[in-house]
């Protein structure tokens, strides 16, 4: 990609100097025309040119300090309000400058979540080809306004937020936090939306000899700037990538468009790259928000299982555990006739060794789990709450009442909520209010952020709602509901706003409270203090005791509600815990909870997850399953052995799996401990050993 300078288009892929025209390589990618065809900017590597914005704080010093380390061509980097050096690298204090100075192809941005989207939406205004947000809590409205603007231009890439970024081992440029010593340089491509089951997957693609080629962390935010359809385009063009894995979890449709992507792949190419992957989230609840943000299921999603299925028909092999990717890849690179060992081979020649990073990135891997904090639940209010907060909304449509009775058998359904795929707000109607219909009904009808729904698409969604026997002034008023729903949605930063409906026997529309779905974003309050009225509804949710203690202290904490469940479970990562959920079902064992310690988890918080996980009188066996990527290994043995110490463990056995960062160090705290606590590497082992303290086995 090339430079810009003054007021040249960056779709020339060219700049002057000194009138001569000069062209530097930073994609293959063809002429502009929308955000779709920047994607072939996601192909980083040695040529890459990176700056920091937020360069001299302290994450951020510390991450490019590492990764300059790590073999990244990092040029320089922005601070508002100050110029001159960092890290012996020109410090600029804007983006206009560092653009005609540094001439970058890529920006990491390590800014707060209250000033992220500004500065994302400076990095687009600057038409930095490459832009990398690892922030959480950015409110859900201020990235729909930043990809609203994205939609606009064919310039600038995002990948996040709240992503642990993009990585090419075999070019040795990394852009975001992650662990660098579990990966190495190879020819598998990864994209994920899960950080932790990511980087248990590069651990297991490294130990089989593989590598990577480049791995593209979406996040767990509602809405990516980067998802899985387009690291796949990516991938298939990529002559390094010889194989390619997939990881998904709850939520949203981005597995979907990915198995539509993957079945058009595989019709139109001779010997298409094998693919595999793994779903978090297959026996997770419904109606609950597993960890990040993004992952729970809206009313016409499919569900974790359906998406396994959907990706297993269009020939995806699917794994149960991360651990499982690099024998699977060397199986399927050979069955295409592929040589696994020549890979292997080339791999080799420019590999560093797993596990012998230096000390600077686990250092800088420990700063960022003290630094980060836990992806928050979003505020669901509870159904009685709703009129309160709908009324000042509906006093604006004419004839519009609300009724504390359940919607009838021939009642309608509306909302508007978010369509991931498009990332936009939609309006969702569907002709039933059946729950039992509603995931297969709905229909969404995306709009601009910016702009609000048109006529035509209003018209459209009250269409798809099969009115036709009703009177013209009911259509008037959900055409009228449609549009004030839309506009309290964007004044009141909602997540979903819902309701089933019906007509009056005087032809006027009436909302039904007991099917109210009001949802809203508490980042909105928690990183910019807006909204303050609607989380102070907060307070009176009704939710499970442990719950709100855990997240505390940036734990999340799900109990789920199995009376045949009877394991403990405690995991690093929302990706990874839902997976610890669902492949102890595949040796016969079930979870009483979903527990994700969080990006801060010390020895102290580990000992506050045991005793959450004891007040259940179910749990008869702890499992601890733990890969260290950000995580020290070593910590969570200290935290282990420090609850040994401190909580009343009240005889329950306790089954330790550490792996990843420190794992020698954790492993050896725990055989030595004199406690008596199983210690495992595999995954399976450990899950067999749980099962059959638990009392059960398959």
């Amino acid at each position: 990609m090339a430079a810009i300078r003054g007021g040249e288009a960056l779709s020339s892929l060219c700049c002057r100097r000194n009138g001569i025209t000069a062209k530097r390589a930073f994609s293959s990618s063809s002429a502009r025309s929308n955000y779709d065809d920047t994607v072939q900017n996601l192909r980083i590597g040695k040529h890459t040119r990176v700056i920091y914005q937020g360069f001299t704080g302290r994450v951020a010093t510390g991450n490019a300090r590492d990764s300059i380390a790590y073999g990244t061509n990092i040029v320089g980097g922005v601070t508002p309000g100050k110029e001159g050096e960092h890290l012996g690298l020109p410090l600029l204090p804007n983006l206009r400058k560092a653009k005609e100075q540094l001439k970058p192809d890529a920006t990491a941005v390590f800014v707060a979540a209250p000033q992220c989207a500004k500065a994302i939406e400076d990095a687009i205004e600057a038409e930095i080809p490459l832009i990398v947000a690892v922030a959480e809590h950015i409110p859900l409205h201020d990235i729909m306004r930043v990809t609203s603007i994205l939609k606009t231009q064919s310039k600038s890439r995002l990948v996040g937020a709240n992503a642990p970024g993009i990585i090419a081992p075999i070019g040795y440029c990394r852009i975001g936090f992650q662990p660098l010593p579990t990966f190495a340089p190879g020819h598998i491509g990864i994209a994920a939306k899960s950080g932790t089951l990511s980087y248990e997957a590069v651990a297991s693609v490294t130990r089989a000899g593989l590598g990577q080629s480049l791995c593209i962390g979406m996040g767990g935010d509602i809405i990516a700037g980067t998802n899985l359809v387009d690291s796949l385009k990516v991938f298939e063009s990529d002559p390094e990538t010889e194989g390619i894995i997939l990881i998904g979890e709850i939520g949203g449709r981005a597995e979907v468009d990915a198995a539509e992507w993957i079945k058009e792949y595989h019709a139109r190419e001779r010997n298409p790259k094998p693919i595999a992957a793994i779903l978090g989230g297959t026996t997770s609840p419904s109606g609950k928000i597993m960890g990040h943000a993004g992952a729970w299921t809206a009313r016409g999603e499919r569900t974790a299982t359906e998406k396994y299925k959907i990706l297993q028909d269009v020939g995806v092999t699917m794994v149960e555990h991360p651990e499982n990717f690099g024998e699977t890849m060397k199986s399927l690179l050979a069955k295409t006739g592929r040589d696994p060992k020549k890979i292997q081979q080339d791999s080799a020649s420019q590999k560093r060794s797993y596990h012998t990073g230096s000390a600077r990135p686990l250092a800088e891997m420990q700063r960022r789990a003290r630094a980060a904090q836990h992806q928050r639940r979003n505020l669901v209010l509870k159904a009685d709450q709703g009129p309160g907060v709908l009324k000042p909304y509906l006093d604006e449509v004419h004839g519009v009442s609300i009724s504390t009775e359940a919607a009838p058998e021939d009642g309608f359904y509306l909302s508007v909520t978010v369509d991931r795929t498009e990332r936009q707000p939609a309006l969702a109607t569907a002709p039933t209010s059946d729950p039992t219909q509603l995931r297969d009904r709905i229909k969404r009808f995306p709009y601009s952020w910016l702009e609000g729904p048109t006529r035509s698409t209003v018209d459209a969604a009250v269409q798809h709602m099969q009115l036709s026997s009703a009177p013209p002034q009911a259509k008037t008023q959900i055409a009228s509901l449609l549009q004030t729903l839309a506009k309290m949605y964007k004044d009141k930063e909602a997540v979903t706003l819902a309701s089933s409906i019906s007509l009056t026997s005087e032809g006027n529309i009436q909302l039904h409270q007991p099917s109210f779905l009001l949802q809203f974003d508490d980042s909105a309050f928690k990183s910019l203090k807006r909204q303050e009225d609607i989380f102070a509804l907060r307070q009176k949710e009704t939710e499970q005791a442990e719950e709100v203690e855990a997240e505390k202290d940036g734990i999340v904490y799900v109990k789920l509600e199995d009376p045949e469940a009877n394991i403990g479970t405690l995991v690093n990562g929302a990706g990874l815990a839902m997976n610890t959920v669902d492949a102890l079902r595949q040796y016969g064992g079930r979870a009483t909870n979903f527990l994700d310690t969080g990006g801060k988890a010390t020895a102290d918080t580990v000992k506050k997850s045991f005793e959450l996980i004891l007040r259940d009188p179910r749990v008869k066996v702890i499992f601890v399953n733990i890969f260290g990527g950000l995580t020290d290994g070593g910590m969570i043995a200290d935290g282990v052995l420090l609850a040994f110490k401190e909580v009343d463990m009240k005889g329950v056995p306790v089954v330790v799996r550490i792996r990843g960062t420190n794992e020698e160090v954790g492993q050896k705290r725990i055989a030595e401990s004199g406690l008596g606590l199983d210690a495992f590497d595999g995954f399976e082992e450990a899950a067999k050993r749980v099962v059959k303290l638990a009392g059960g086995s398959r």
